[in-house]
């Protein structure tokens, strides 16, 4: 089993947090979304991935390479980097990955973060991820028959078709047949809007009689803004909160200190005088003194003293004092009021 994992978006929606760290590999509650979810897809299968393929940017470098081939040997893969140079489009990110659609192949955008269990009904040529939303106008969809299969795959369609929203997670049984016809796409150049779109190559899939089903989840978790990062910080929390996940490092310092969970707190956290909760996650390093501090995703080596806020999201290595306004804040910032 493999594993394609487009990421050369430069995920221009989360900045300034994604000014120093591409998208996928923000922490949430410990873990890079990225790593949660190989993690989530991989304890839906029988057996473990044997190549995990990142198709990223060039310009992202060798120390977030380093991390990602890290991340697929701690899975227990074999890491691979390929390059998307130019963005054009979904199914032109998967063709960089071409050697490795071969036998059963995952697909999975690298923000698409869901709970739930993915069925693969090993007489279906591709299962589609898919969630019931209510605005489908935003969204690819899929259209079902009576049977449950998929017989169409609409682009945001202006009028209602179908609430069943594709995720970004797709299954195929063998990959040689996803490669031909995205193979065929480049060849004859054939566009929507100047990129190569993997619906274009799903419905010619379709259209040869390939089988092809819906695999429902029950929660899809967005990381799109730094909004939707924070309510998906909360579901991850309660997530992990319900599974008894332990949230709290047992390195962390906590003196004087009221937790409201859920919360996480990560190794080498030093909070003194300060009401934490719910939903925070403060990632490893951080000092923490005389706040009070709630709805939040804080990252790594951070200071942050006499401050009240929620709703915010800080990155890595900043600096904060009084502050007291919700704040999206990028790495090696600072917010040195008055006390």
């Amino acid at each position: 089993m493999n594993l394609i994992i487009p990421m050369a978006g430069w995920g221009t929606r989360l900045r300034p947090h994604t000014l120093t760290v591409p998208k996928p590999l923000i922490k949430v509650a410990g873990k890079s979304v990225v790593q949660r979810l190989v993690e989530t897809i991989g304890r839906q299968l029988d057996t473990p991935f044997q190549n995990i393929v990142f198709v990223i940017k060039p310009e992202f470098g060798p120390a977030v390479e380093k991390r990602l081939l890290d991340l697929a040997e701690r899975l227990g893969a074999r890491g691979h980097i390929r390059y998307q140079k130019e963005a054009l489009g979904t199914a032109h990110a998967i063709a960089m990955a071409r050697e490795f659609l071969q036998g059963p192949v995952f697909v999975a955008y690298a923000d698409t973060l869901f709970d739930g269990a993915i069925r693969l009904d090993p007489s279906a040529d591709s299962v589609i991820v898919v969630k019931r939303v209510e605005r489908p106008e935003q969204f690819g969809v899929v259209q079902l028959d009576d049977a449950g299969l998929i017989t169409r795959f609409v682009e945001k369609p202006e009028h209602f078709v179908s609430d069943l929203a594709i995720v970004g997670i797709y299954y195929f049984r063998r990959g040689e047949q996803l490669r031909d016809e995205i193979d065929y796409l480049l060849r004859e150049n054939i566009r929507r809007k100047g990129e190569y779109q993997l619906t274009d190559a799903l419905e010619n899939m379709l259209r040869k009689g390939l089988m092809f089903m819906p695999a429902t989840i029950e929660r899809w978790m967005d990381f799109g803004n730094y909004r939707a990062a924070l309510d998906t910080n909360r579901a991850v929390l309660d997530i992990e909160s319900r599974n008894g996940t332990p949230l709290v490092d047992g390195d962390a310092v906590l003196e004087n200190v009221r937790i409201h969970p859920p919360v996480y707190i990560g190794p080498g956290v030093q909070i003194k005088d300060s009401e934490i909760g719910p939903y925070v996650s403060v990632h490893s390093g951080c000092h923490i003194t005389g706040s009070r501090i709630s709805h939040a995703l804080i990252g790594e080596q951070n200071h942050i003293s006499g401050s009240r806020f929620s709703q915010s999201m800080i990155g890595n290595h900043t600096r904060i004092n009084a502050l007291e306004q919700p704040v999206s804040l990028g790495d090696y910032s600072e917010i040195l009021n008055k006390s």
